[in-house]
């Protein structure tokens, strides 16, 4: 029925089969139905992801709907609980205890063969280090705080690249010489 290859794609070709002259939920529900039939579970994105890409492409939404059913899909998800504000990084403490959450996660998802739950975590980390790579080069923010937080989005990749080793990595980095000259603290955040 559809001739895309991807899912950015097919949602644009089925926004454009709706041919509707604004988008809401009725409309963001039958993609949804696309990106399911045709890539499964797993390729499922957010209402406000879809709804994102479809203003980039010159939609107009109709944003109370597509907020209101975003919500719906949040509240429904068996994850939600586990994830609500799991990602704090005002400081090193909130960062450290933030990253030991997603390992415990990471770790019980593991354990139960749950691959929604792994790329969940995996989301979830790419987010908490994006964010802070984002502070750290808004120029806005001041010297010393961007410098934290380029050290934060460093401490998700560490973790995201080898999450067994991070503990014992995070641990040294923070007796390190070059830690101690750019921070001049130590840091201490008990297991959650």
């Amino acid at each position: 029925m559809y001739n895309s290859r991807t899912k950015t794609d097919l949602i644009i070709e089925v926004w454009e089969k709706l041919d509707c002259e604004s988008v809401g939920a009725k409309e963001i529900v039958a993609i949804e139905e696309a990106i399911h039939k045709n890539f499964g579970d797993g390729a499922l994105e957010s209402p406000m992801i879809i709804a994102r890409i479809l203003a980039d492409e010159g939609a107009e939404l109709r944003h109370a709907e597509i907020m209101e059913l975003d919500a719906e899909r949040r509240l429904e998800s068996p994850y939600a609980a586990m994830f609500r504000n799991i990602l704090k990084f005002s400081d090193f403490k909130q960062a450290l205890v933030s990253i030991r959450q997603l390992e415990n996660l990471r770790r019980k998802f593991v354990a139960e063969k749950d691959r929604e739950g792994l790329r969940l975590v995996r989301e979830t980390a790419i987010k908490g280090k994006r964010r802070a790579q984002m502070i750290a080069k808004n120029e806005k923010v001041a010297a010393p705080k961007r410098t934290e937080k380029q050290e934060i989005a460093d401490w998700f990749t560490i973790w995201l690249q080898n999450p067994e080793v991070f503990e014992s990595w995070v641990a040294l980095r923070q007796k390190s010489p070059d830690f101690n000259k750019s921070f001049g603290i130590s840091i201490t955040a008990d297991e959650p």
